[in-house]
């Protein structure tokens, strides 16, 4: 068993000790037999926290552990060994494991055991502050309740037999309680009282008896007029009305009911965008994927195709531009998604599997925290190259294109998450979705390899790929605009003025010496046209038409995906998934 290598820095200045925890250890136990594990510890408190498997690595992960040191008051023993704490500091180092962790929900068993009263009120402060700082709900058993911990139990639940004898506000307990004739006597701690109240006697057969009467008369009345104090309410005046009867008969949940799917989707939708927009390490680096990457591979674009000139060769280099803007858009996509999803990918697995949310509602909050980020990245890219294919004081042309390269952004940005749902593995779907992508780009986009020398299969193949639409519409878009849709000289020296030559040349299957296309739309024509139509006026070129199913994939992709996550797993696959 290996714990994580650590970086230079740690390993050379830092306190966290990393290598081989065991080495080469096999054991043998046979049933009916007791097999005692011997030896010393030897891990630190700072140690014990930090080797808690978690989802945080590195320097993130270091700094989580100071903090839950600082909140559980264990800063000044972080670097004393297990084995010479006090009860309270290695109870509340357990505790600190816990909490590591960052779970939804606590449940501890009797943390203040055997605890001194100084360092019972200690450890029940710590618990109430961490449940408020980090919106843990805590749930704790204890046998015998001090008076001092009173102001820290928000919520307390008293059983006997399995029975429920109060269940709500602490402070409407003693509320409860006077309005039904048990009123707490002056000087008494409360927690304690009701307690003994709520334990059956056992002194003698008349106490016993006694005393089960009593409980099973508090339990039926609790069922019967609790059901207000039970949520919590405040509640005045002694002669109320209570209604709201407990419907679950003895039975009683310790969530006090399930926050609503808005609720929920809110807290997840907010969790995800204060992850992304913080400043620590991974929160910039989230930033950086999200906006900066595709504008800065556009920029890249644009310096090495600013020079274009109106020539001849434009044509072949503008449909490599066309080539570039969408594989790149395709690429980052997959590689932003391989890089981010995962993180998040990984805790909706877990939650899932505790009850917590689905999902269909896990993908639509990832999806609002992610969209608007292409949205902006895509617009950004798109500004920078735009100007080389066409004329930027054309705003509503800028914005089809943009909304083009928006459209396929988001449809490999699903298609790799859709392959996440059942691969664990960022490098495997990482291939697997630039394979899908360059097959498309190669037999669909009409750009490496001319549409029209398809065969049938191929071709009617290409209707079922959004590359198809997406790389038409940018094909028409810039070959016809009015700078292309002319004869164009060969080069600086040579010109095209004879057309009608050049035009009986190419159809006879010869070469021009100098000008292979007399405009856009012959070059279109050579890409796309299956026959002698005009190719422009056919529907492989329909601006609308194409627009419209570029968008239509990505949409289609994101329901498909909403509907993929709602498919139960097979165990073979949550097995995967399991950390």
């Amino acid at each position: 068993m290996h714990v994580e290598p650590g970086s230079c820095v740690q390993r050379i200045v830092g306190n966290i000790k990393t290598g081989v925890i065991l080495k080469d250890v096999s054991m043998t136990v046979h049933s009916g037999e007791v097999l005692a594990v011997l030896g010393s510890k030897g891990l630190t408190v700072e140690q014990t926290l930090y080797h808690t498997p978690t989802k945080l690595t590195g320097y993130l992960k270091k700094s989580k552990v100071k903090q839950v040191m600082a909140d559980l008051a264990l800063s000044q023993v972080s670097n004393r060994c297990t084995d010479n704490l006090t009860q309270s500091e290695y109870r509340r180092l357990m505790i600190g494991v816990q909490l590591i962790k960052d779970p939804v929900i606590l449940l501890l068993d009797e943390p203040t055991w055997d605890l001194d009263p100084l360092n019972t009120y200690l450890v029940v402060s710590i618990l109430s502050n961490t449940a408020k700082k980090y919106g843990t709900a805590i749930v704790l058993t204890m046998e015998k309740p001090r008076s001092d911990v009173f102001p820290f139990l928000e919520r307390v639940l008293y059983l006997c037999l399995g029975d429920v004898v109060y269940t709500g506000g602490t402070r409407q307990m003693l509320e409860y309680f006077n309005a039904i004739g048990f009123p707490c006597p002056q000087l008494e701690n409360p927690l304690m009282y009701y307690l003994c109240l709520s334990t059956v006697d056992r002194r003698s057969r008349e106490r016993f008896v006694e005393s089960n009467h009593q409980i099973s008369a508090l339990v039926e009345k609790f069922k019967l007029e609790g059901g207000a104090f039970r949520k919590g309410s405040s509640i005045t005046g002694p002669n109320h009305t209570l209604d709201h009867p407990i419907s679950h008969g003895s039975k009683v949940p310790l969530l006090l009911g399930r926050p609503s799917s808005v609720s929920t989707g809110w807290t997840i939708f907010v969790r995800l965008l204060s992850a992304t927009l913080n400043f620590k390490a991974d929160g910039i680096r989230q930033i950086i994927l999200r906006l900066f990457l595709l504008p800065l591979f556009f920029f890249f674009l644009w310096t090495f195709y600013r020079e274009m000139k109106e020539f001849q060769h434009t044509y072949v280099t503008r449909n490599g531009l066309i080539f570039n803007c969408l594989a790149g858009v395709y690429f980052v996509g997959i590689l932003n998604t391989i890089l981010i999803f995962p993180i998040y990918r990984t805790r909706y697995f877990q939650e899932s599997q505790e009850g917590l949310y689905g999902g269909t509602l896990f993908l639509l909050t990832y999806n609002a925290v992610s969209i608007p980020f292409s949205f902006l990245s895509t617009a950004g890219a798109s500004a920078i190259i735009y100007p080389l294919i066409g004329s930027f004081q054309d705003t509503l042309d800028y914005l089809y294109f943009m909304l083009i390269l928006w459209a396929c952004y988001i449809f490999t940005e699903q298609q790799t998450m859709a392959i996440l749902m059942i691969v664990k593995d960022q490098l495997s779907a990482a291939i697997f979705s630039i394979y899908i992508t360059c097959v498309c780009l190669t037999l669909s986009s009409g750009i490496l390899r001319s549409i029209k020398g398809l065969q049938d299969w191929l071709y009617y193949l290409t209707y079922a790929t959004q590359t198809r639409y997406a790389a038409a519409f940018l094909n028409r878009k810039v070959f016809t605009h009015p700078t292309l849709n002319q004869a164009l000289a060969f080069d600086s020296r040579h010109n095209c003025t004879n057309m009608n030559l050049i035009e009986t040349s190419l159809l006879n299957g010869l070469n021009s010496p100098y000008c292979r296309y007399a405009s856009g739309q012959s070059y279109l024509s050579e890409r796309y046209s299956r026959d002698h139509t005009d190719v422009i006026f056919s529907g492989i070129l329909e601006e609308d038409l194409n627009i419209g199913l570029t968008f239509a994939f990505a949409l289609g992709m994101i329901v498909f995906n909403l509907f993929l996550y709602l498919i139960p797993l097979p165990a073979f696959v949550k097995a995967k998934f399991r950390e």
